[in-house]
């Protein structure tokens, strides 16, 4: 499957930003799907994860009450609403879908097999 992610930017503090991962080359509505962000140096970050239906989600601690993860299995396609956002979610987001069913915690990126190619969100103090 490819996964293509969009929607970063560069948005002052306190701002908003909803990001889009479109999924092409099969359905991807039975998978597990998340996001991760990286700041270079850094490793991959979990953000957010939800399931093949919509109905349970997950947040990092760091980003909860803020970020809202949904999917809409009808377009093919998963979101990521950011909102209050702060300079410490400046880096890429990354978009993943576990396609191969991978064993481990959803919030690991070890257990997602496909990723998107990543956007840029730059949040200005």
């Amino acid at each position: 499957v490819q996964l293509q992610a969009s929607g970063g930017g560069l948005v002052q503090a306190g701002g908003s930003l909803r990001l889009s991962c479109a999924a092409s080359g099969r359905t991807v509505s039975s998978y597990v799907m998340g996001w991760f962000r990286q700041v270079p140096g850094n490793e991959r970050e979990f953000v957010a994860t939800i399931n093949w239906s919509g109905s349970n989600t997950y947040y990092a601690n760091s980003v909860k009450g803020r970020f809202t993860i949904s999917r809409d299995n009808a377009a093919n396609t998963l979101y990521l609403e950011m909102n209050s956002l702060k300079p410490e979610d400046t880096a890429v987001y990354y978009c993943a879908a576990s396609v191969s069913r991978l064993a481990g915690s959803p919030t690991r990126a070890t257990t997602y097999s496909d990723w998107g190619q990543g956007t840029l969100v730059t949040v200005s103090s």
